[in-house]
């Protein structure tokens, strides 16, 4: 191969682990340091702006007995920061938190930190049920699950029965700080098996294109 053919190859590689960096490396970061994504409160419940696409999720949510509590936003190294629309039902001790996905579709999870310190612990375990796609865990402390497209009232009643057995925190943690609180805790605690699960196909597409960088310039050393 002559000298132009080789430099469009090497160019064509670096050019391939561009692209392949520019959408996993961030994933990547998150794999190695799921702790590092900062949460935020954003703004309080009667100053939310919810999205039109959520309004009937979280009509159905006020429905069954959840309050508004607020807004964060969760912000993962080199990404903009995505906002989630929080409620919360003391009673059932059960966090709802709406957002939009990637597709901008309405997304909805439930979430409740169990008391794994025993009485007065701010949340050391996690039960997680989502409407959408989300890996299945059954952990100690830790349960994750998902039911598609179901409806917060089926969503709702899954989840309780996923409760069973298990010691959710106190009603008084159900609150907006509580809510923030819980979302650091999972970044940083137990959620960090479930962040990996999901970005290690980041994490594997991130070394090939180093690979193809590395491998481009030895090949011109070597040449």
């Amino acid at each position: 191969m002559n000298v132009l053919g080789q430099l469009g190859v090497v160019l064509g590689g670096l050019a391939l682990a561009a692209v392949l960096l520019r959408l996993n490396f961030w994933r990547a970061l998150l794999f190695l340091f799921p702790g590092t994504v900062r949460i935020e409160p954003e703004a309080p419940a009667d100053q939310m702006d919810l999205p039109d696409a959520l309004a009937p999720l979280a009509g159905q949510l006020q429905a069954l007995g959840f309050t508004p509590l607020g807004s964060h936003e969760e912000k993962p190294l080199l990404q903009r920061a995505t906002r989630s629309y929080d409620w919360a039902h003391p009673g059932e001790r059960v966090f709802a938190t709406l957002h939009l996905g990637a597709d901008d579709l309405p997304r909805l999870y439930l979430l409740t930190p169990l008391a794994m310190g025993g009485p007065g612990s701010s949340g050391d375990g996690f039960v997680v049920t989502a409407s959408y796609r989300r890996p299945a865990l059954d952990l100690p402390g830790y349960r994750s699950g998902s039911l598609d497209d179901a409806s917060p009232e089926r969503l709702l009643r899954a989840h309780v029965r996923r409760l069973e057995g298990l010691g959710p925190v106190a009603v008084s943690n159900f609150t907006w700080e509580g809510r923030v609180q819980a979302g650091r805790a999972w970044y940083q605690g137990l959620g960090r098996k479930e962040i990996r699960r999901q970005n290690l196909q980041g994490l594997l597409w991130t070394a090939i294109a180093l690979a193809i960088v590395a491998s481009s310039f030895l090949g011109r050393r070597a040449g």
